[in-house]
């Protein structure tokens, strides 16, 4: 029987809606294919990120552009000015928010092609990027018996986040799929931690394998995933149907999908 502890409950937090200009303080490559940058600016003053897979919408400016054309808050969303193009913008976890300081830093993974990636093979300090949201964040409760965190690198910025979150001695496994060694990243906790690396196998992807071999405890846990849809989606259709994981203790998201632009959606169907 499921557990109903009001302390394991997952809690949904709304955020007003707001669109901030910022500038790049600090460009750091973390791997070959991973490259960390910290924005900064008086808009970050009201900025909130609850949980660690919230999500931001970054906007990039146009080329041959300094800054990015921003939208403000409607009534019914993003109102975006009738004479200019709508600038590019893709989907990003904060991966650390920093009050006191007044930063936030955002983890790039590097693609072959992209808007995104092409900005952020290139980035400098000085230059401009707009953020708006998260709109809301998903708060998963910390005292789970174990969790279970499955992702590929698009998806390696929200774990790096939720393990350096967790309080120490909690009970964690990722299993985590990388294009190749070189893309392998520290991670930092001070949880208990089981890792398993896994690589794509003639451009085929071995995570749902992984997942399968992984031994999952007794007690009450929970499962977060991310990454490519149809590989995701597979995956939590094994925990669900092999495994026997209940459905609500699983978050399982689409952040891309092969053949297809700008996709980030939950997956909970």
């Amino acid at each position: 029987m499921l557990n109903t502890n009001a302390d394991l409950a997952v809690v949904r937090v709304r955020h007003p809606l707001k669109f901030r200009l910022l500038q790049v303080s600090r460009v750091e490559p973390l791997t070959p294919h991973l490259v960390r940058v910290t924005l900064t600016g008086d808009d970050l003053r009201d900025f909130t990120s609850a949980s660690f897979d919230d999500h931001i919408k970054v906007f990039f400016p146009a080329p041959g552009a300094d800054k990015p054309v921003l939208p403000v808050a409607g009534p019914d969303g993003p109102v975006f000015p009738d004479n200019q193009p709508r600038p590019v913008a893709r989907d990003y976890t904060p991966r650390r928010f920093d009050r006191e300081a007044g930063e936030l830093v955002i983890d790039f993974v590097i693609h072959e092609v992209g808007p995104a990636s092409d900005w952020a093979r290139t980035a400098r300090v000085g230059q401009y990027l707009g953020v708006g949201g998260p709109r809301g964040s998903f708060v998963i409760p910390q005292g789970f018996d174990w969790h279970l965190l499955i992702g590929d690198e698009t998806a390696l910025p929200a774990i790096s986040r939720r393990l350096e979150e967790l309080p120490a001695g909690t009970r964690v496994a990722a299993v985590l799929e990388v294009r190749d060694p070189s893309a392998r990243i520290e991670l930092a906790t001070q949880a208990d931690l089981y890792t398993v690396w896994c690589y794509p196998d003639d451009g085929e992807s071995t995570l749902l394998n992984a997942v399968r071999e992984t031994f999952l405890p007794e007690g009450e846990g929970y499962v977060w995933a991310a990454g490519e849809s149809a590989t995701i989606r597979a995956v939590r259709q094994h925990l669900t149907t092999a495994c026997g994981v209940d459905r609500s203790r699983i978050r399982a998201a689409s952040y891309w999908k092969r053949g297809a632009v700008a996709v980030h959606e939950a997956i909970d169907d």
